[in-house]
Order: C-alpha cells, then structure tokens, then sequence
C-alpha cells in the first residue's frame, strides 16, 4: 500500500476545492492511503471526506502570533517530528504557498508540487523534488485535478465529484423545509445589501413557505443575523456551529442563497440548491460549480438583484 500526504492547510475553500481531486485520484488507485495535513480550524473540512484515512493538524496561525514563545517552538518541533516518523512514500504540496511547502518538506519524504510559473507563491517551488506545470488561469479545482493527474500518473475526466455526504441534521434545526441564508464573507466588500436579504428571505416565507436560517460565525456577523432574523417573517438564528454541524444544516436544506464564503462551497459540494453572490470576485476563478442545481451570479463590480437570485434559484428545477 502506498502511503500519501496532501498538504493543504487552509483555507476552507480551498480545502473543499481538493475534495474532488481526492475523489478522482481513490478511483484510480483504491489501495492508497491518504493523511492530510491542515490547519487546526480546517481539520473538520479534510475530515469529512470518507477517503481520508487520517487529518494532521498544525498552527500556523497561533504559532505566528506566539514566535517567541517555547510552547510554540514545542508543538512545531512534534509536528515536524511525527511527520518524519511517518513513512510517506510520496508527499503532495496541493496549495503552492511557502506556508504549505515548509511542513510538507518536514516529512522528508519525495515531494511533488507546482512549478515556479504554476505556485501561487513561486518560492515554494524551490521546496519540491517534483514540479509539476498547471496553468493559472484554471479553476481551483481544476487546478487541483490537474496536480493530482500529473503527480499520479493519469488523465482527469468527466466533471468533478466532491464524494462527501452531509450528516445529520442538527437537533436544533425543527422539521420541516427551511433555506440557508450565508449572508457572512471575509470581506465587506463581499457582502450583499442587507435590504436584499430581507427582501429575499420574505419572498422565499411567503411565496415558497421556507423558514430562512441565518448562520454567523463572529459577533459582528450574529448581530447582522439578529438584525435580519428581526425583520422576517420566518427565520432562525442559529447557534454557534462547528463545521461538521454547519455540513449537517447545509445538507438538509432545500435551498442555500450565499455570498463568496467557504459555506457556499461545502453547500456545492453537498449537491444542494444554491445561488452563489458574487459582488467583488470573479466567479470563473473561485465561483461554485455550476450544475443544474448551484448557479453563480454576479463579479467584480457587479451587484445581482433579488429577482435575479430568485430566478436562478428556481428556474431550473423541479419544486413541486
């Protein structure tokens, strides 16, 4: 059996965005085995694809902030220790940053990646034993199938397959059909009007009988869910959710309406209704796969209307 880490630390987009290149590589070749290294607040997303046999986990982030710090120095120098102890026989740097490119060569083991042109940051291609040419100018995840074909020996075909199930529904969430409405982003200017969202969420309580139910994951983010919940006729806000919950919500809803976020990708890649906003990215670069379920609209510069959104919602499909 042949041992396998992919590095891929953060963040969550892009850690869902290598799901479907996992997928396609276990259909090849079912007899390997597959670890995968990823930042500590990400591990849930590696954890939930079933053909992930173990998640490590490291700190980049905590340890930045406490360099001079022994405990910091501590949990670097046991990381880089059980990844030594660990025989890879191929190691897979799949994100192209020096970030990733360092912890990848602590396992001193062969070690493949993107070329200088093809890194996000070219210096990590210094790090490789293997450089592989993927252009920039494709899709995330087919950037990822690409890397994956070329370090494994074969040709990536057909449309991308996430191979992830959602789990179960939390037991806070009653019965019943119920949207999701990712209202947070990264960015302000990732965000879309907040009269939108109301607007929205009426129109999908009183024309299509759905409570709407509004995820948050900072103070700032739940005071803007509070402030929507307020103005619908039918909402919920709900609690704090870590990630393999959020999966369950998303999961189980008959419909997700979300801005540029990591959430609308996993909502992708559970095959649920779903519009995607975008307002400042272009979505032929990091926008959700399209299929007769998930639609994109709007980029930079760009702003969809409710109508819009409600249309790409339901025009394609059966609701009946």
């Amino acid at each position: 059996m042949m041992n396998v880490l992919i590095v891929r630390t953060s963040s969550m987009g892009d850690l869902i965005h290598t799901w479907p290149a996992i997928t396609e590589l276990k259909t090849h070749y079912p007899n390997i085995r597959l670890s995968w290294l990823a930042e500590e607040s990400f591990a849930d997303i590696a954890r939930l694809h079933p053909q992930v046999a173990e998640v490590l986990t490291l700190r980049w982030r905590s340890w930045r902030k406490r360099l001079l710090r022994p405990a910091a120095w501590r949990e670097l120098k046991a990381l880089k220790q059980q990844l030594r102890d660990t025989h890879f026989d191929l190691v897979l740097d799949s994100q192209g940053l020096l970030k990733s490119a360092i912890p990848a060569r602590w396992a001193a083991a062969p070690l493949a990646g993107l070329d200088w042109h093809s890194a996000r940051e070219s210096l990590a291609s210094l790090f490789y034993d293997k450089k592989h040419t993927v252009s920039r100018q494709l899709s995330a995840i087919e950037r990822n199938r690409r890397l994956f074909g070329l370090s494994f020996g074969y040709q990536p075909q057909g449309e991308p397959q996430f191979g992830v199930k959602a789990g179960a529904k939390p037991a806070w969430m009653l019965s019943g059909r119920y949207a999701v409405l990712l209202h947070a982003t990264s960015r302000v200017s990732k965000e879309w009007p907040e009269e939108s969202w109301v607007e929205l969420g009426i129109r999908l309580a009183s024309q299509h009988d759905l409570v709407t139910v509004l995820p948050w994951g900072s103070l700032r983010e739940k005071a803007r869910a509070e402030r929507l919940a307020a103005r619908l006729p039918a909402a919920v806000v709900a609690p704090k959710m870590d990630l393999l919950e959020a999966a369950g919500l998303l999961g189980h809803a008959s419909a997700v309406i979300g801005v540029d976020t990591g959430l609308a990708h996993l909502a992708n890649a559970l095959n649920v209704p779903l519009v995607a906003i975008y307002t400042d990215t272009d979505p032929q670069q990091t926008g959700v796969v399209e299929t007769p379920w998930a639609t994109n609209l709007g980029n930079v510069g760009q702003c969809p209307t409710v109508e819009a959104v409600l249309q790409a919602l339901f025009a394609r499909r059966d609701w009946t």
